[in-house]
């Protein structure tokens, strides 16, 4: 691993380490990336292997457990997924975009990191060796099918990946699992969902949880799979087979099966309450994303009262959650004296009409259906528009850029709406 920055007056400084040096090895084991590292340097005496100036050179050092080298090292290489779903989102990303955004991510180190789905297809052995000897827990695994033959025609993958030995082997070793299946219509639904969910609930609970997500379409499909999209009616259907579901596949502390908020909306269906997705936090996969806000919300009220200056401003979302702000969020807002609330669908252009959530808004399609409305102070969108630097939108706009082209400062919220009054970008 190469160094690249040395912290003055740590360990690795007084050992004179310099930008450019490599970390080899850590009692005779290899080093591969960060997570080695922060795993085999808790040794309280550590024989270190480093290349300086060219040259390997032994380091014995006795050391309390939570001290480290004091050093930063490049980023790992980030391992790409072994498929070509057919439902793969990536493919359905309009051409000229940045080349980061067309790559594939398999890597189960971002899965335990940062809560990404991957599908295990490129693990081996000494990948689940690393993973139980290092307690990478929890992982998240996108299921989708487990057929084989099924799972060969959506994955495009040609051999056998044996999924279900993986799983069995993680769980028995004490990794707990969190599963994804995207749901396509006529494809890995109906008879293929419920042998995926009985193959896959034979791991239970260690395999703790199994989200079903609808699949996204976006229109720059061509040339590609058939898909057919999630309806209204579809997803009408598919609540309405939830209870049954949950009863023959039941959890614990909480649900084994758990529906995207998405089913919920497009239903127009209640939307379950926190209390469901106790013990379980899958927020960021789109499973009670909504009732988590509204709650926030509800406990947020009280201190919004407290604000008294006048405030103007815009909320800008995707069509698929408008309707909820409307009600939940809009309607309070605008009956508080002296606040005005604008709430604005984008309709999204870049993707196609049928991407109809907050976080895959670009930039320019907000400029342009904000652009010559009266916006008042500031302009409000969610955080997840950006990159995971929280730098750029997918068209490679920041929000400086939007700013300037609409006239009025352009943040984002946590989902907060009282972070709105807290940062007094308003009023």
């Amino acid at each position: 691993m190469k160094i690249v920055n040395v912290h003055p007056g740590q360990l690795g400084a007084e050992m004179g380490l310099k930008p450019g040096d490599r970390l080899l090895r850590i009692n005779g084991k290899k080093v591969l990336d960060h997570l080695d590292y922060q795993f085999r340097i808790t040794e309280e005496n550590v024989l270190l292997d480093l290349e300086i100036d060219g040259k390997t050179t032994q380091f014995d050092i006795e050391k309390s457990y939570d001290t480290d080298l004091g050093v930063d090292f490049e980023e790992f290489k980030i391992r790409s997924c072994a498929n070509d779903c057919v439902f793969c989102f990536v493919d359905q990303l309009p051409k000229g975009m940045r080349s980061t955004l067309y790559f594939r991510d398999g890597d189960y180190r971002l899965s335990y990191l940062h809560g990404h789905y991957i599908t295990m297809t490129n693990m081996g052995q000494r990948e689940l060796d690393r993973i139980v000897e290092q307690r990478l827990s929890p992982l998240y695994v996108s299921v989708h099918v487990t057929d084989e033959d099924l799972r060969r025609k959506l994955f495009l993958y040609s051999k056998d990946d044996h999924l279900l030995k993986k799983i069995d082997f993680l769980v028995s070793n004490g990794i707990q699992l969190h599963t994804q299946i995207v749901l396509m219509p006529g494809l890995n639904d109906g008879k293929w969902l419920l042998k995926t969910l009985e193959d896959i609930y034979q791991f239970f609970p260690g395999l703790s949880s199994c989200s079903i997500v609808p699949v996204g379409l976006t229109e720059h499909r061509h040339g590609l799979f058939t898909i057919q999209p999630v309806t209204p009616e579809y997803a009408k259907q598919m609540i309405d087979e939830l209870a049954g579901l949950r009863r023959q596949f039941p959890g614990t502390n909480h649900p084994f099966i758990f529906f995207a908020d998405e089913w919920y909306i497009l239903a127009d269906a209640p939307i379950p309450q926190v209390r469901e997705y106790k013990g379980v936090d899958l927020t960021e996969n789109g499973i009670g994303q909504v009732s988590t806000f509204l709650q926030k919300f509800g406990k947020e009220k009280k201190r919004i009262l407290e604000f008294t200056e006048p405030a103007h401003f815009t909320i800008a979302t995707g069509e698929l959650i408008h309707g909820i702000f409307r009600d939940s969020v809009g309607g309070f807002l605008n009956g508080i004296p002296g606040i005005t609330v604008n709430l604005v669908p984008i309709v999204n252009h870049f993707l196609g009409q049928s991407v109809t959530v907050s976080g895959l808004l670009t930039g320019r399609d907000i400029i342009d259906q904000l652009k010559g409305k009266e916006l008042g102070e500031a302009v409000w969108v969610t955080h997840r528009i950006l990159n995971d630097e929280g730098t750029k939108t997918l068209d490679d706009l920041t929000l400086e850029d939007m700013s300037t082209e609409l006239g009025v400062p352009v943040n984002i919220s946590n989902d907060s709406i009282l972070e709105i009054f807290e940062r007094n970008i308003i009023g």
